[in-house]
């Protein structure tokens, strides 16, 4: 009992308990410290080594390259085609029978085919505004008044309308030609303004004047004729009045005949009125 009331047996119990107590706290210490540790590496994803991250690295790269080479190639191939969908198209219309011309927005002609050179007469209208080139050629206006080609062509210009005309157009030289005008206007962003398509009808027309003249020429050749028909039968009958049989029976057949051929005439006339009328018409 004196041993247990001794104080320096009371310190040194009490020393053994704190230092016991502390030996527990730290062995439950580290092992909550091991298994935040252990959870830690197992939520977190290994990092891979240096060599690793360059090769990945590198493997992107080349496919970006790779990328860019492929774009580079289609945008090539795209203008190599729209290059020569421009020469095929710039072929066509300069090898065209018909003229071709391309006014711009401005008013003025940027492009002409050989064909609308030949026709309109000027070496290289390029430049050249519609009101210098036709100058004073008349048009019949959709309200049936004659009005100025150039004029026509301002408006379909501006309100972008079709239109369709035919006029008499003399050249700088003084030659005259008959010309059908169609007036298409093109409304795309890169290429608008107005496409003038000119065909030559010179020949045509001429055609129409002679077919005119052949049909007048046959009028009056078949007015003339029944004019001669009417002297025959008049004869004819007055030839069946003289009382012999054989002058009446002559004077019969002289009429039937007269009466045939001026049917035909009639016919013939009445048929070459009709292509007259088709030819003017046209």
């Amino acid at each position: 009992m004196r041993l247990l009331a001794n104080p320096l047996v009371i310190r040194m119990g009490l020393g053994l308990l704190v230092s016991a107590a502390v030996f527990v706290v730290g062995i439950f210490a580290i092992r909550a410290l091991r298994r935040g540790l252990v959870e830690n590496e197992s939520l977190s994803e290994p990092l891979g080594s240096p060599e690793d991250a360059t090769y990945a690295y590198s493997a992107v790269i080349q496919q970006l390259k790779q990328q860019k080479f492929e774009l580079q190639n289609e945008q090539a191939a795209q203008q190599r085609r729209a290059k020569t969908s421009e020469q095929i198209t710039a072929a066509v219309i300069a090898n065209l029978p018909c003229g071709v011309l391309f006014i711009g927005p401005n008013g003025l002609v940027k492009q002409a085919n050989s064909a609308a050179r030949q026709l309109l007469g000027f070496a290289s209208p390029l430049g050249m505004s519609p009101d210098a080139i036709f100058r004073n050629t008349t048009v019949t206006a959709g309200d049936g008044e004659p009005a100025r080609l150039a004029d026509e062509i301002a408006t379909s210009l501006r309100n972008r309308v079709r239109a369709n005309f035919r006029s008499s157009y003399e050249t700088v030289s003084g030659e005259q030609r008959s010309l059908a005008f169609t007036l298409i206007p093109l409304t795309l962003d890169e290429a608008s303004g107005l496409a003038c398509v000119i065909n030559d009808e010179t020949d045509a027309a001429q055609s129409r004047r002679e077919k005119l003249l052949q049909s007048e020429f046959v009028a009056e050749m078949a007015l003339q004729l029944r004019g001669s028909l009417l002297v025959i039968r008049d004869c004819a009958e007055r030839l069946s009045k003289a009382g012999d049989p054989s002058d009446t029976h002559l004077a019969h057949d002289i009429s039937a005949e007269t009466d045939r051929i001026e049917k035909l005439l009639v016919e013939f006339v009445a048929e070459r009125s009709s292509a007259k009328a088709a030819a003017a018409h046209a």
